[in-house]
C-alpha cells in the first residue's frame, strides 16, 4: 500500500513540476549573482538546519553558506515542513536550491536537476552498546529480535521488506505516540528502553555523538545517492554547485563541518560536582575570588555564576564545546561580541564571568513578567543554555496549548516537545527545532549544584 501511494505521489509531483515551471520565471545564476542573493529551501532538523544558543547551525546549513561565501552572494534561508513541501516551494519559486540530501530517483529527473555534494546514506540498525549488551553483527541475528519503528517511516517500510527477505521472524513494534520521532527511539536504545530502532547513516552518527552508549555500525540496506537540488530550467546554478562541491570536499573547511556534526561529543558535562585538586580548604574553584567580586553588582549569588561556569566548562579556560563555546562560561562568539568581547577576550576569566553577568541581566530583563524570582531564574538558566528565542516559543506554545508560560514545569514540556515537526512546525514558533532535552537537564543540574555550593558541600 504505501509503495502505491508513493508512485501515486511521484506521479502527481512529476505532473506538477511540468505544468508550473512552465510559469515560473528563469532565475538562474546570472540573476542571482546580479541581485547578490541565493534563496535556500531547506528542512528545520539536527541534521540540516537549526538555531542553537541564538546562532544559525546545520551541517547542510554550514555547507550552503560556504557555498554562498564563494558565489559572493547573501544567504536567504527558507524552512519547508517536511520533504515534499521542498520540492512543492521549489518548482513554485520560492526557493532557487534545496539544501537537503534528496534521494536520487530516474522518475525525477526529468523535473529537477540534482547536484551539489554527493552523500552516501543508508539505513542502519541502532543498538545499545554497554559492557554488559551483546552486538549484533550480522543481519540475520535480527531473527528473533524486537526492532521499534515510527509508524509510516521509511525505516517502518525498510524492516517491513528486510523481515520478509527473512522469511519471517522479525518482531517488528510501532511506537504508538504521536509526538515520537525516530531520535526519540535512538535516545529510548540508548537508556535501554527498547532493543532495537533504525536510523539513515547521518542521522545515526549524529546522535551517537549525543550517546555514546550506542553502535550504529551495522547496515540494513543497501547504499543510495542523495543531493541537492535544482529546477531543471536553472543548469547554470546546478554547473555552478557541482563545482563548487567538487573542490569543497577537499578542502579542510568541509572535514572541520563533517567532525563539527559528526565526530564531536556533544554530551552535556556531567552532573557529578567534583572539587578541582589543589584548592584550598573551602574553596569551590580557581576564580572563587572573581565570582564573588562580579556578583557584588548584581542580584544574583555568587555560587550561581559558579555553578554556571562548572556545568559550562568545570572551570577550565581552555574548554571549547562543539558549537564553538569558550572561555570558563562558555560564551558563543555571536553572544560575547555582542557583550563587547573578541573571540580573545572569552578566554579572559575576568571579562568572559563580567560578560556573562551583563547576559543574565539581559535575559533578566526578557523574562521581567515573571514575578517568582525563583521562577524567573530557571527561565533565565534555559536561555543561556538554548538560547531566548527557544523559550519564548516554549511560552507561546504553553499559552496556546492552555498552559501557564510563567510557570517553568509548564514551559519545559513543550521545551521538550520542540523537537516534534508538528510543535517546531507551529505558526506560534519562530525559532524552529530544538533538542530541548538538554536545556532540561542544565537548568535542573545548575540548581542542584547552586544549592551543593551555597551549602558548602
Amino acid at each position: 500500500m504505501q509503495r502505491i501511494l508513493y508512485l501515486s505521489f511521484i506521479a502527481i509531483l512529476l505532473c506538477m513540476f511540468s505544468c508550473k515551471q512552465e510559469n515560473v520565471r528563469i532565475y538562474d545564476l546570472e540573476q542571482i549573482k546580479r541581485n547578490k542573493e541565493l534563496t535556500v529551501l531547506t528542512l528545520n532538523t539536527s541534521a540540516s538546519y537549526f538555531i542553537y544558543r541564538e546562532d544559525t547551525m546545520g551541517y547542510q546549513y554550514d555547507m550552503v553558506r560556504n557555498f554562498c561565501d564563494t558565489l559572493g552572494v547573501k544567504l536567504n534561508i527558507v524552512v519547508a515542513e517536511n520533504e515534499s513541501k521542498l520540492l512543492e516551494m521549489l518548482e513554485e519559486g520560492k526557493g532557487d536550491l534545496v539544501a537537503y540530501p534528496i534521494l536520487v530517483r530516474n522518475e525525477m529527473k526529468d523535473s529537477i536537476l540534482y547536484c551539489g555534494p554527493k552523500q552516501i546514506t543508508y539505513q542502519v540498525l541502532v543498538q545499545r552498546a554497554n559492557k554488559e549488551d551483546t552486538l549484533l553483527i550480522s543481519q540475520s541475528q535480527l531473527l528473533g529480535k524486537t526492532v521499534y519503528a515510527v509508524p509510516d517511516s521509511r525505516y517502518y517500510e525498510r524492516i517491513n521488506n528486510f523481515n520478509e527477505e527473512l522469511g519471517g521472524g522479525i518482531d517488528i513494534r510501532l511506537i504508538a505516540r504521536d509526538t515520537v520521532t525516530t531520535e526519540d527511539l535512538i535516545a529510548m536504545v540508548s537508556a535501554g528502553e527498547i532493543q532495537y530502532t533504525l536510523a539513515s547513516n547521518l542521522l545515526a552518527k549524529l546522535n551517537k555523538t549525543y550517546y555514546n552508549n550506542i553502535d550504529v555500525s551495522l547496515p540494513i540496506s543497501f547504499d543510495q545517492r542523495s543531493l541537492w537540488v535544482v529546477r531543471k530550467n536553472t543548469p547554470q546554478l546546478a554547473a555552478a554547485l557541482d563545482e563548487w562541491a567538487e573542490k569543497y570536499n577537499k578542502t579542510p573547511s568541509f572535514k572541520a563541518v563533517t567532525k563539527k556534526y559528526f565526530e564531536l561529543s556533544k554530551q552535556p558535562l556531567s552532573a557529578y560536582f567534583e572539587i578541582p585538586k589543589g584548592l584550598p580548604k573551602g574553596a569551590i574553584s580557581p576564580y572563587d575570588d572573581l565570582f564573588k567580586k562580579h556578583a557584588d553588582s548584581t542580584d544574583y549569588n555568587w555560587q550561581l555564576l559558579a555553578a554556571v561556569s562548572y556545568h559550562e566548562s568545570r572551570f577550565m579556560n581552555n574548554r571549547t564545546s562543539w558549537a564553538g563555546a569558550s572561555g570558563i562560561m562558555g560564551l558563543m562568539p555571536r553572544t560575547a561580541r555582542s557583550l563587547g568581547l573578541s573571540d580573545d577576550d572569552r578566554l579572559s576569566p575576568d571579562l568572559s564571568i563580567g560578560a556573562a553577568v551583563v547576559l543574565l541581566d539581559r535575559l533578566n530583563d526578557i523574562f521581567k513578567k515573571i514575578e517568582d524570582r525563583d521562577e524567573r531564574i530557571k527561565f533565565i538558566l534555559g536561555a543561556y543554555n538554548g538560547g531566548d528565542g527557544h523559550i519564548r516559543d516554549a511560552q507561546r506554545l504553553a499559552t496556546k496549548y492552555g498552559a501557564n508560560p510563567h510557570k517553568w514545569e509548564d514551559v519545559r514540556k513543550f521545551l521538550l516537545l520542540k523537537s516534534k515537526p508538528e510543535y517546531y512546525n507551529d505558526p506560534v514558533v519562530r525559532n524552529g527545532y530544538m533538542r530541548g532535552m538538554e536545556t532540561v537537564k542544565y537548568v535542573d543540574n545548575v540548581l542542584k549544584t547552586t544549592e551543593r555550593f551555597t551549602e558548602g558541600k
